[in-house]
């Protein structure tokens, strides 16, 4: 006889720091429920999709006050019992409501009460019924002034199968795909979700380039250590070849049959890293990233979780992508600050997979040419393994780096005389240029020069951001914009100025300057379009652009063979900045924008624009190098007890009234917190933002334990306060911006 007094622990996506128990009549449905289950639960006045923490037959509260569930979900979209736990873990460490951490973890469309994706994945490849005569004939038919149709037509080789998110990453369209299907020279398939097998022949061989000393030394290293838990860091200069080891090490347990999900901290990046893993591997790779649909990502999601995907290349939130049979985890750029979620569920990609590798037990790799202080005193102390790649591949040089005072220079938009004359000497040799300016838009200003007036936001009182080409002015803050205005708002006047510059100013600039010569901007502004970043890098590899002006997107793994000159405009807001993690981001942009020149047999140069050259920070960077600086700055990190020797929450809180958020982190912290200093209450720099007033409550200590045990202790305060539901506060755990 069925047992009909069933009771599950729920997790819901509610703010709520605690699960909800609901009973079951097994009579009802042939389905079990496990944990991971996705069950409908009425709620309040509305029914929510939860997922299934606990499932026991005895109850602590009055049964018969017990809802029911409202229905079972479709078993595709449960998660396993890993990630249950796994979930529940990252819920407790990050001091996050457990309910919000499963949410963000599913896909948009399982949260839904009736997903209508749950089937097979279209997908084109060439038609098998076509001779290659016969497919010939039909492609000469393609007009020649078709580019498109043919490049896509080209981009099908052999037997693959690609799905649209792959052909629209790689810059086509669904009108050339159809015209494509009705010469009948591609044909419309699905992907089923069998699970994956590794077979010897998908290896393409021939595509091996000779490895390094180095890199056969590490690749050994790490293949002995693939059959547990172990964290690997991989030290490589720009141009060393990281990548090559990650590829042979990822061949070596697509052997093994099992499953490989790749890190990458930007969108721009995966079509780059899909299109070196393709030319290796004729095996299923799946995608996931923010600018696929809600339909794709699932997706990608059910095929990793059938083990129908390989390998699954992935930026942030792709961390929580489930795995048949999981066997590595790699992140690339482990230092990237994109990895680090700033807003709702602050969450660490990079520490959430370690914690996830150990609990897989398998082993996870993490490669920066400029490794995290954290991560480096880690590897240096023992807990991670370390490694280190000190030579460039081929027969690439690093850069020269040169500063520039400007402090002595004669300047003229932004650039000076010995940039500018560097520029010219390197395209007549027929050579790229990069300029990199970490500022979107016009200008950062606009000022009235009668009355000194300066167009700001009021929502966060900071300068609103000229973007001329939209005849707009956008807060790059909140994100609220305005149509440009003609007059001073204060005095009347419409003799009105922009102060400073941004990529967009200096692009119409390098134009002027460089008439002859083809530039290109890569921003978010100017790669918004699906496909449009795609596009123009693509363009940027056959040369069609001559200078590339860019923010730090073009500064993260992108290489480009004919660029043999880089130039960063200014450096100088790290150097003094209320950071103290800015000398180490600024030392790592450097770094990595300077790996862009000279990566081929092409020796590169790089300027740095500065009115400190003597500054002992760029000094140091310069003439030592990366690893130098990240020694030294690690000790001034232990002389300061700041991460990573010592451990830090920061509490935020915010409100309409400016006194509010300030008396709710007083009063909540007036308690004794044994081992902990407590900094604060205090305004962060930018002290109001969208209309809200801020303030900041840091907790730190020597000991994690010590650490949570505060916060544990702070939040309970905070359920009994009364100012609770007027301010809004959240928990950071390892902050990275302590400035925002």
């Amino acid at each position: 006889m069925p047992n009909k007094d069933i009771f599950i622990d729920v997790a819901l996506p509610v703010p709520m720091r605690q699960s909800f128990t609901y009973q079951y009549d097994s009579a009802l449905s042939e389905q079990a429920l496990l944990p991971g289950s996705r069950v409908l639960v009425p709620f309040a006045n509305r029914n929510l999709i939860g997922v299934v923490l606990a499932v026991d037959t005895d109850c602590q509260y009055d049964a018969d006050k017990i809802k029911s569930i409202s229905g079972i979900l479709p078993s595709q979209g449960n998660l396993n019992e890993e990630q249950v736990a796994f979930l529940s873990l990252i819920s407790r460490y990050y001091h996050h409501p457990v309910g919000e951490v499963f949410a963000t973890a599913l896909p948009v469309l399982l949260r839904q009460v009736a997903p209508q994706d749950l089937e097979p994945t279209p997908c084109w490849r060439r038609n098998p019924l076509l001779s290659e005569q016969q497919f010939a004939d039909q492609k000469a038919k393609i007009k020649a002034s078709a580019h498109q149709q043919l490049a896509l037509l080209a981009f099908f080789t052999g037997d693959k199968e690609l799905t649209w998110p792959e052909i629209r990453m790689a810059g086509f369209s669904k009108a050339q795909l159809n015209a494509l299907l009705k010469k009948e020279l591609l044909e419309e398939d699905v992907i089923t979700n069998e699970v994956y097998t590794f077979h010897q022949q998908q290896l393409r061989e021939s595509n091996k380039p000779r490895l390094s000393v180095e890199q056969s030394l590490v690749i050994s290293a790490i293949a002995n250590e693939l059959e547990s838990y172990s964290c690997h860091l991989v030290d490589g200069i720009t141009g060393s070849g990281k990548t090559e080891v990650y590829l042979q090490l990822i061949e070596k347990v697509l052997q093994q049959n099992k499953q490989v999900l790749v890190l990458v901290p930007e969108i721009g990046l995966t079509p780059q890293t899909l299109s070196r893993f393709e030319k290796r591997f004729a095996v299923p790779v799946a995608l996931h990233h923010s600018a696929l649909s809600d339909k794709e990502r699932l997706q990608t999601w059910l095929h990793s979780k059938s083990g129908s995907a390989a390998i699954i290349i992935a930026t942030r939130s792709g961390v929580f992508t489930p795995m048949l049979n999981p066997g590595l985890i790699v992140i690339d750029e482990e230092h990237d600050g994109s990895f680090k979620q700033q807003d709702g569920f602050r969450y660490h990609a990079r520490d959430i997979a370690i914690l996830r590798a150990r609990q897989l037990n398998i082993p996870i790799v993490l490669g920066s040419a400029t490794p995290a202080l954290e991560t480096l005193h880690n590897a240096k102390s023992g807990k991670y393994h370390y490694h280190q790649l000190t030579e460039r591949a081929g027969n690439s040089q690093l850069a020269d780096i040169e500063l520039i005072d400007m402090a002595r220079e004669l300047s003229e938009f932004g650039m000076s005389g010995t940039l500018k004359l560097a520029i010219e000497q390197t395209l007549a040799k027929d050579e790229q240029v990069l300029l990199f300016l970490n500022r979107r838009g016009f200008a950062p200003a606009m000022t009235c020069q009668e009355c000194n007036w300066i167009c700001d936001c009021q929502r966060c009182n900071k300068p609103y951001t000229l973007h001329q080409n939209q005849g707009l002015l956008v807060c790059h803050h909140c994100g609220s914009q305005k149509r440009v205005i003609k007059q001073c708002q204060q005095c009347g006047s419409i003799r009105l100025k922009t102060m400073g510059q941004g990529t967009e100013q200096l692009e119409q600039r390098l134009n002027e300057l460089f008439p002859e010569y083809s530039s290109v901007r890569i921003d978010r502004d100017s790669t918004r379009k699906k496909g449009q970043l795609a596009k123009l890098l693509q363009q940027i590899n056959d040369n069609e652009h001559q200078i590339l002006v860019g923010t730090q997107m073009l500064a993260k793994g992108h290489h480009f063979a004919n660029v043999t000159l880089v130039a960063v405009l200014d450096v100088d807001g790290a150097l003094y900045s209320y950071d103290f993690r800015a000398p180490e981001h600024m030392a790592q942009l450097l770094v990595q924008v300077s790996g862009r020149a000279g990566r081929e047999s092409k020796k590169g140069k790089v300027y740095v624009q500065t009115q400190f050259p003597e500054h002992p920070l760029l000094q140091d960077l310069v003439n030592n190098g990366y690893g130098h600086f990240a020694q030294f700055a690690l000790t001034e990190r232990q002389q300061a007890f700041m991460p990573p020797y010592s451990f830090q929450a920061l509490f935020r809180a915010e409100a309409n009234a400016s006194h509010l958020p300030q008396q709710f982190l007083r009063d909540i912290s007036a308690i004794e917190l044994g081992d902990c200093m407590l900094s604060g209450p205090v305004p962060p720099p930018m002290e109001k933002k969208a209309g809200k007033f801020r303030f900041h409550l840091l907790v730190q200590s020597a000991n994690r334990a010590a650490l949570h045990n505060a916060v544990k202790q702070l939040t309970d305060n905070i359920q009994q306060h009364p100012l609770k539901n007027k301010v809004r506060w959240s928990i950071d755990i390892d902050p990275q911006e302590l400035t925002w």
